[in-house]
């Protein structure tokens, strides 16, 4: 028989930003755990709120099957001594299964028969094996700092006060991390903290009498539609991150949008930083008018359905009022000291023990971003500029206090200091891109100041030996070299990595000790393509086949990379790519360099001759397109020889006994297979 099965923890409010990581992992726990026990189910539903993590399993097993298990002994053939009597090892196998020996089996395995032990496990109630199940679900949650309550011994996130196990209509008797399971569980905090019986089939129903949604998901839903709507009576458009959206789910169990204001005078103040003073400290969601202009409103979230909403609205405009008071407090002070007088604050930041100050990095960037500015074109004084004063705003008030506008309130100082739009702009755009899906920088400046600034740290964290290793990445590296990776091929900037790093190096000095800093730097870099191109759903042959060409250019490698993904598509592809690996196993197996000289008077084979005549037809359009890194068109050409190279297997004898015939053959197969290393080794595409 089948029956469902329901558990739910209360407890005191739970971490808002773990609460989806905590119910996923709590879920996928107990299910994993089932599964394990040989425990079938057919369906389950996860639950979260701010005071519960819950799950309802259908279907599942009322009790483990039976198993028989079969333990294996010795090999028959030394099961008996001279005497046909059982050996020493047969008698112990027998005698460590509490039987005798008559009652052994003999089984086939794949090394000749043995003895075996077959006995028959009885499955357990499922009642009895769910405490066990809870108990490891709830210890191996990912909780980085535990705490305990009362005189208990306890330890958990947060303090446990309820506990329903119900298989069926029957309770699970146990006691989980100090708590006795029952059947009763609470509503809302306020509308209504009375305990209650629950039933599993109304569990959902019976909770929203409560005032509780407990499904995540639909609360969410719930309060993304009532959000819109506020925004929608107020003529605006809400601004809802996911992020916010998340950890507001996690921080009500009934929620009710409502809409407050704040005076139009606050506006003056950078949008950025109104933002995020509303989204950090107080939760809100800001609204935009139609034009993309701040409106002077928010809108909040209860976890109450007041009768008297308009208290609950007035009671958040009077804690937001000096929020916003303190943003503009924060941008008329820092706007009295300019950002090239706050350089001197910087001498006392340390960016990194070993690699000196937050200014000392300036000082680097400013030659950093001069020498690659010249390197594309760009305009050197304004990459000197905005390398200067990149840091600047680190050391403002609104920074020090809101610290996600770094770069963005260095902007906003630097057009009230009438610096040039292109270095104010670089100050914005420094720290982009912010991860995986973020914007990249717009403007040349930016780009300039966004590579050096990450090329320095790359250099300076590998040149002191404090490079990644496992997960752990404390200086963000992976997403540093992601990021030069993608501005570089967005912006088709034409510049030598490994060229940019030994600069970057020679502006450490001697802060670094590492010696092979630049190749090992270049190196973690460019694997970083890897991941670049496997989001794209290219193949990892494709990648390698690049990389081992140590390409250092990342705009030339991606044009590679592409070249050879298109090739790898065509019908040619696999024969040729097969014909490439067949070259260079024979080439390698030379005790010299192979000549790419080939004799015209030693072609006998038809096959060759006719392989000979397509490569000197086609290799000057092959090398003047190899020339201008045309590499799609280095390879469709490529393509058109097929039927050649495959004829020239079929038919010639590359070993041939006379010395200068083989010379021939493989100064024929030398030419051939340079002309596709002018993009890639494509012998690596063959299937393995």
């Amino acid at each position: 028989m089948a029956k469902d099965l329901l558990i739910e923890l209360g407890t005191e409010e739970l971490p808002p930003k773990a609460l989806k990581k905590l119910s996923q992992s709590f879920g996928q726990s107990i299910q994993q755990q089932l599964k394990d026990a040989k425990l079938n189910f057919t369906d389950a539903q996860l639950f979260a709120t701010p005071r519960r993590l819950a799950i309802k399993i259908s279907g599942v097993d009322e009790q483990q099957a039976d198993q028989t298990v079969e333990k294996l002994g010795p090999a028959v053939a030394a099961a008996y001594d001279k005497e046909g009597k059982p050996s020493k090892a047969a008698a112990g196998f027998a005698r460590s299964n509490g039987v005798d020996f008559e009652a052994l089996e003999q089984v086939e395995t794949p090394k000749g028969p043995r003895l075996a032990f077959k006995s028959v496990v009885k499955g357990l109630p499922t009642a009895e094996l769910i405490p066990a199940m809870v108990e490891n679900a709830l210890n191996s949650l990912p909780i980085p700092k535990r705490m305990r309550w009362g005189s208990s011994r306890v330890e958990f996130v947060r303090p446990i006060h309820w506990l329903v196990l119900l298989l069926g209509d029957e309770i699970i008797p146990a006691t989980v991390l100090g708590v006795t399971a029952g059947k009763q569980s609470r509503g809302h905090r306020f509308h209504s903290p009375e305990a209650f019986d629950v039933c599993i089939a109304s569990y959902e129903t019976d909770l929203a009498s409560k005032k509780v949604i407990v499904d995540y998901d639909k609360r969410q839903a719930m309060i993304k539609q009532q959000v819109e709507k506020e925004a929608a009576n107020i003529d605006g458009i809400a601004q809802i991150s996911q992020d916010l959206l998340d950890e507001v789910t996690a921080l009500v169990e009934w929620p009710v949008a409502l809409t407050g204001n704040f005076e139009k005078r606050f506006l003056e103040v950078p949008a950025e930083a109104l933002i995020s003073s509303m989204k950090e400290h107080q939760k809100y969601f800001h609204v935009f008018d139609k034009s993309d202009a701040l409106l002077p409103n928010f809108i909040t979230v209860s976890n109450i359905e007041s009768k008297d909403p308009a208290q609950v609205i007035d009671g958040n405009e009077r804690v937001i009022r000096p929020r916003l008071s303190d943003a503009v407090f924060f941008f008329e002070t820092d706007k009295k000291t300019t950002l090239q007088a706050r350089r001197e604050a910087l001498k006392k930041i340390v960016f990194q023990k070993d690699l000196g100050t937050v200014f000392e990095k300036t000082e680097r960037l400013q030659k950093l971003c001069a020498f690659i500015a010249e390197k594309i074109g760009s305009d050197v004084t304004h990459a000197q500029r905005a390398a200067e004063l990149s840091k600047s705003d680190l050391v403002s008030e609104m920074v020090c206090e809101f610290t996600d506008l770094q770069g963005l309130m260095g902007y906003h100082y630097a057009n009230h200091e009438g610096e040039a739009t292109e270095v104010a702009h670089a100050l914005m755009e420094q720290y982009l891109p912010k991860g995986a899906d973020s914007a990249l920088p717009q403007t040349q400046t930016g780009a300039v100041l966004a590579l050096a600034d990450r090329i320095d740290t790359l250099i300076g964290i590998f040149g002191i030996g404090q490079q990644p290793t496992g997960n752990k990445d404390p200086f963000a590296l992976r997403r540093a070299s992601l990021g030069i990776i993608n501005i570089i091929i967005d912006k088709k900037l034409d510049v030598d990595l490994a060229e940019l790093y030994q600069f970057a190096a020679d502006c450490h000095g001697e802060n670094l000790s590492e010696k092979d800093v630049v190749a090992q730097t270049l190196a973690y870099t460019i694997e970083r393509f890897r991941a670049f191109y496997q989001a794209q759903k290219m193949q990892t042959e494709v990648f390698l086949s690049v990389v081992s060409r140590n390409v250092t250019k990342p705009l030339d490698f991606d044009s590679r990379v592409k070249a050879v993904f298109a090739f790898s598509q065509l019908e040619a592809a696999s024969a040729l790519a097969a014909a490439n690996k067949r070259v260079a196993n024979i080439l390698a197996k030379q005790d010299a360099a192979v000549s790419t000289e080939i004799k015209a008077d030693l072609l006998q084979e038809d096959a060759e001759k006719a392989l000979v005549n397509a490569l000197n037809a086609k290799g000057a359009s092959i090398e003047a397109a190899a020339a201008v890194n045309d590499y799609q068109s280095v390879l469709t050409t490529l393509a058109d020889l097929r039927v050649e190279v495959d004829t020239f297997f079929d038919n010639v004898m590359v070993m041939a006994d006379d010395e200068a015939l083989r010379n021939n053959r493989l100064a024929i197969l030398q030419t051939l297979r340079n002309y596709f290393l002018l993009v890639a080794d494509i012998s690596l595409l063959a299937a393995k």
